[in-house]
């Protein structure tokens, strides 16, 4: 049984039986468990799926481009998107859209810590603990309010943000304090995962952090521009794997946040704006609709059908 991790190292050698694979039909992929994948893009664009193979349009109700989701791990998912867009639902089928008390664009949202947080254009921030009634926090963060912010996380009892120009910022429920980033790159996304912060933008620019206030750059060893991410806990065979997607199908993965090793597919050369893992199944989501799964054990990367050209910002998994 190969890793996940073991199957990036190898995927170099087996380019051909990779593009192969990716015109394969879907006897050999691997199923996932009950869950649910959930993508969402642009012009309102909402996506569902059992097992990563075969996805439902689901109405959004809204035109607006939809950038991310979270879920409470009980009962309410969360959707955001530009215009102050904030839909939610129980089971991911059916959205019903809520007030969000700001027109600006939201870029997305985080659950933790008993809170759902958005973080969206010139610095706004919202707080809700149903996602049904917000809270604006921008006035406890005035350090933010010219930086567009596209990140947001939690972890070790700290939110932190980041943006354009560089900008990170840590929060602690009422006080936002500016970090120190060494860069002026636009950051795309920020993840938790093995007790490390990572932030991640454009040409290749990675840094990590153990406590969101001192950071490390580190090297992507690739110039690509990073887009998402995400940290699995572990795998199918206990691994622990940090994943980062970008420009030109560009895949960057590490167990630590230190040491980084890209992969590039022959098959698979369209922007990957995001990428999230459900039962033993990877899906990538990207560029004009653009969806790939690739398994936990079989070595298997297949391209699949979403139904749709609009391009798919990011996918995220209820379990």
């Amino acid at each position: 049984m190969k890793s996940i991790y073991s199957w990036f190292v190898l995927i170099v050698s087996i380019a051909v039986l990779v593009s192969s694979c990716s015109k394969s039909d879907d006897s050999s992929t691997a199923t996932t468990s009950s869950g649910l994948f959930i993508a969402v893009g642009s012009s309102g664009t909402l996506l569902t799926s059992s097992d990563g193979t075969t996805w439902t349009s689901r109405t959004s109700g809204t035109t607006n481009n939809l950038r991310a989701v979270a879920y409470d791990g009980s009962s309410t998912l969360v959707a955001v998107g530009f215009s102050g867009t904030i839909l939610t639902s129980s089971d991911g089928t059916t959205w019903t859209s809520r007030t969000s008390g700001t027109s600006k664009d939201i870029n997305n949202v985080h659950y933790a810590d008993s809170a759902f947080v958005v973080v969206g254009d010139n610095g706004t921030v919202l707080s809700s603990s149903d996602g049904i009634t917000w809270t604006d926090e921008t006035s406890g963060c005035g350090a933010w309010d010219n930086e567009s912010l596209w990140g947001i996380t939690y972890g070790n009892s700290t939110w932190v943000a980041n943006g354009d120009n560089g900008s990170i910022y840590s929060y602690d429920g009422s006080t936002c304090t500016k970090r120190t980033s060494g860069t002026t790159v636009e950051f795309n996304e920020l993840i938790y995962g093995n007790s490390t912060f990572v932030s991640i933008g454009r040409s290749g620019t990675i840094l990590t952090s153990s406590d969101g206030t001192t950071w490390t750059s580190r090297s992507s060893s690739t110039t690509n521009d990073l887009y998402g991410g995400v940290y699995t806990a572990s795998d199918s065979n206990g691994n622990k794997l940090l994943v980062v997607v970008g420009e030109s199908g560009k895949i960057v993965t590490s167990s630590d946040g230190t040491s980084w090793n890209t992969v590039s597919f022959s098959s698979l050369t369209t922007d990957i704006w995001g990428i999230a893992r459900g039962g033993t199944t990877w899906v990538a989501v990207g560029a004009s609709g653009t969806i790939s799964t690739i398994g936990d054990d079989d070595d298997d990367f297949t391209s699949r059908t979403s139904g749709t050209t609009e391009s798919l910002r990011r996918v995220f998994y209820k379990e």
